[in-house]
């Protein structure tokens, strides 16, 4: 996955709310709550990302792909199969 955002930047300290039996399982395996917050939120913001990318490109590909049906495509004539 390509960095979607500057992980270089500094952290900055937040309050979270997290179900007391969850924090505690967390503790308890020694999780690393930072890390996988920022891997999870990393996740799905790509998935956000993702489907605005499909939204704003819609029109584009639909274009290009009636296109292709209509007048195929440039290597059509070098391909051996």
């Amino acid at each position: 996955m390509t960095a979607i955002y500057n992980k270089n930047a500094k952290k900055k300290a937040t309050n979270i709310s997290i179900n007391s039996d969850l924090l505690k399982k967390v503790k308890q395996y020694k999780i690393n709550i930072s890390a996988n917050v920022e891997k999870t939120l990393e996740t799905l913001i790509y998935e956000y990302e993702k489907a605005n990318w499909e939204d704003q490109n819609r029109d584009a590909i639909d274009d290009y792909n009636k296109r292709v049906e209509k007048e195929g495509l440039f290597s059509d004539n070098f391909r051996n199969f």
